[in-house]
């Protein structure tokens, strides 16, 4: 598998004087920029700068690299066509043609074009990508969604895995497997069967990154990088192959982890566990509502990323039958026993909601999430646990804009007040899996008429959305509320023709 040099690697000391002095305000800026001429040269004529000055070296890096650009893609835009008009145009805005790249570029190169979020943010990303793709469908645009199937397979081949995203900062961790999904996608809107088999070595190759290592743990129990042993068989958790402070980050996590008064790499390994997660930062990883620095995401086994991987296991044991059983009956084992800790482990009888999971005790943690929807959305709860799921998140999660994330007001993006597009569409379809077309209509219509509201006012489609104050901009994480955004349109566009919004 290839390997690719980050840009820590590359520029040594220069990258850590950029990053750790905050010379660009958004510490993603440096790390994304391309250098204009030989690094070697580069590196060298750094030694003559003064580097007690913010000012000389931000003049440098200036020089002698080309800076992102700042991905306003609402610039120019002089008025606010109708909310579908302006979804259509944003596909050719965020679209990438193949990439032809630098080598000492941070950007992996794609073979075929892609969809970007938006903002700050100018590569794919992985599970984005899917709540985009239901916006291409629903487009008609299913040469984009093939094409972006084919990107995540070549990642797959090229490295293994898929990352985070497609730069080299991202190769220590992926993100939620929905690349099942996706292939599946794929084969419905070609109404043909026989697509999802062009892609079965790498989705064989997606589910053996998340299981390494599980030949290797006893029968007794124990866990090693993604994978844990429980009983006769397996769960997984987020993880992260490196323990250094985020290239993309760098700044933030030396200082949280010095202020956490915890081991850096510790810290580190678990602040990027939560970011494979997608949801980053939720008081779902922390010890402390309240501190950043109590990140444990390690310790913790996610509802959500399970539900998924029974998913791939499912999908990979019915293209197995008929070809090689013994394989196909090894996948439908392995899906039925993650599926009877789902609906026992995983569901808390006394919240009468699916919880994630402490590690090693098993029992629930404390904090309710939308990700208990993740298993009626993949049809994987009982109809007593739907019920249940849906009387909650009806009576505590529903907002006057939408689903809330968490029912934890702590300042990080993923907890209340925030609602995220994602997460809409997997509490909306959930519901409807189980008959729920009412509750779930409700909150899909009270989301979709938020959206459209805040459009219609500011001209922007935005990554998240406060649910419980709609007249007010989203707030929390580490950076600005950012505009775009590949997946709020594509869950928007699919709800609205779901629930026949013009």
């Amino acid at each position: 598998m290839q390997k690719f040099k980050g840009p820590d690697e590359i520029y040594g000391e220069l990258f850590e004087l950029v990053q750790s002095r905050r010379i660009f305000p958004d510490s993603k800026t440096f790390v994304d920029a391309t250098p204009k001429s030989d690094v070697s040269a580069i590196l060298a004529a750094f030694t003559g700068v003064d580097q007690d000055s913010p000012d000389k070296v931000r003049s440098f890096v200036r020089k002698h690299f080309s800076l992102p650009a700042d991905g306003d893609v609402a610039a120019g835009l002089t008025n606010v066509p109708p909310v579908r008009d302006r979804i259509e145009q944003l596909w050719s805005v965020l679209s990438r043609a193949a990439d032809h790249v630098d080598p000492n570029s941070s950007l992996i190169e794609l073979p075929r074009p892609y969809i970007v979020p938006g903002g700050r943010f100018r590569e794919i990303y992985y599970w984005d990508s899917y709540f985009t793709m239901l916006g291409l469908a629903e487009a008609g645009r299913y040469d984009a969604i093939e094409d972006m199937v084919d990107n995540f397979a070549h990642l797959i081949d090229q490295i293994g895995f898929i990352p985070n995203g497609n730069r080299t900062y991202f190769c220590t961790r992926s993100q939620p497997p929905f690349f099942v999904l996706m292939v599946e996608l794929l084969t419905e809107v070609r109404d043909d069967e026989s697509v999802v088999h062009n892609y079965v070595q790498q989705l064989q190759k997606e589910y053996d990154f998340w299981m390494r290592g599980a030949e290797s743990l006893p029968e007794s129990g124990g866990v090693m990088r993604r994978v844990v042993r429980v009983g006769d068989g397996y769960l997984n958790r987020y993880w992260d192959d490196s323990d250094k402070p985020r290239q993309e980050s760098y700044a933030e996590d030396v200082e949280h982890a010095a202020s956490s008064a915890r081991d850096e790499r510790d810290y580190c390994r678990n602040i990027r566990a939560a970011c494979e997660s997608g949801w980053d930062f939720s008081t779902r990883w922390l010890d402390d509502s309240a501190a950043l620095e109590s990140v444990r995401t390690t310790e913790i086994l996610p509802v959500d990323l399970n539900a998924l991987l029974y998913r791939l296991e499912c999908r990979l044991a019915s293209c197995y039958e008929g070809s090689d059983n013994a394989l196909a009956e090894r996948f439908a084992g392995r899906a039925a026993y993650r599926k009877e800790l789902l609906q026992t482990l995983f569901f808390d009888d006394d919240a009468a909601f699916f919880a994630d999971l402490n590690y090693p005790s098993l029992k629930p943690t404390n904090v309710q999430s939308l990700a208990a929807a993740f298993p009626l959305f993949l049809e994987i709860a009982t109809a007593a646990q739907a019920t249940h799921v849906m009387t909650k998140i009806q009576n505590e999660f529903l907002a006057s804009g939408g689903w809330l994330t968490t029912l934890h007001t702590s300042g990080q993006q993923w907890d209340r007040p925030n609602g995220w597009a994602p997460l809409q569409w997997v509490v909306f379809e959930g519901l409807r899996n189980y008959g729920f077309v009412t509750e779930a209509e409700l909150g899909g219509t009270r989301w979709a008429s938020d959206n459209i509201e805040i459009y219609n006012r500011t001209g922007r489609l935005f990554e998240k959305y406060d649910v419980e104050h709609t007249q007010a901009l989203a707030t929390g994480g580490e950076y600005d509320v950012q505009d775009g955004f590949g997946w709020t349109n594509g869950v928007l566009l699919k709800l609205m023709n779901q629930l026949n919004i013009n």
